[in-house]
């Protein structure tokens, strides 16, 4: 049975909108994984899973010279183009991300973002080799999920289970799903990618997040809720690896 990842309808409109100023979005796993960007000036950017156009707009306000963002939403895709309006520096594709990027060329982005994405997908091993694909060789990937202590925290049962869970989207009276996955699942796959590990956070709210949901804040202060890393395409690494692993393996 396929899995349908994307979010789509009343979903896709409620993430769209908590995205701006939510606090686990907006102000948690946005300004982690800019951090761990950098300066992105003049780079070529591939947002995958762009979702409401967020990054795209921020990528492109600290200097990003181009961002390709790739989502399988039409609802959020039609958030980011009225987002990105008239920027002729973006080119935006509705895209199963279950499905390799094969309109995308062989070493021809500066950076990727995978932002809070990953974890929705049965094809994971599938996006990172297609990241490690379309990256130039010292090209960068960030990629942030759910952090596997706060799914051992809010679903139970073992640390090392990696079922796919159900879970309630905020306020918004809808769900998703996503699959479990132990940080040992988490960072093993980026490495047998032919990935390098640069930097590693665990993100807390900013103190922005407050004004929005103070209960939620001191929540991202206790429990972690997010993992964000910053991976390194080596320069050799394309040679040495030799392709994606097959979906389920």
């Amino acid at each position: 049975m396929r899995i349908h990842t994307a979010y789509e309808g009343a979903l896709g409109e409620h993430f769209a909108d908590n995205s701006t100023d939510g606090p686990c979005n907006a102000h948690t796993d946005r300004p982690a994984m800019l951090d761990l960007a950098g300066d992105v000036t003049g780079l070529r950017v591939l947002d995958a899973g762009c979702g409401a156009g967020h990054y795209i707009t921020e990528l492109r306000a600290r200097g990003a010279a181009e961002v390709v963002g790739v989502e399988g939403s039409a609802t959020l895709l039609r958030h980011a183009r009225a987002r990105v309006g008239d920027d002729v520096a973006v080119a935006l594709h509705q895209h199963d991300l279950e499905e390799p990027l094969g309109f995308l060329s062989d070493d021809s982005f500066d950076l990727v973002v995978i932002a809070l994405v990953h974890h929705h997908l049965e094809a994971r091993r599938q996006l990172l080799a297609e990241a490690h694909r379309v990256l130039r060789p010292g090209g960068t990937l960030l990629v942030s999920t759910v952090h596997p202590t706060a799914d051992w925290v809010w679903h139970g049962g073992s640390y090392f289970d990696e079922d796919r869970v159900e879970t309630r989207f905020g306020d918004s009276g809808t769900t998703h799903s996503y699959r479990r996955m132990t940080m040992q699942t988490f960072l093993g796959e980026l490495l047998d990618t032919g990935f390098a590990l640069e930097r590693f956070a665990e993100p807390r709210a900013t103190e922005a997040a407050r004004r929005v949901d103070e209960s939620r804040y001191l929540k991202t202060h206790r429990t972690p809720f997010f993992v964000a890393v910053r991976m390194r395409k080596n320069e050799a690494s394309r040679d040495a690896f030799d392709g994606p692993p097959r979906p389920g393996s």
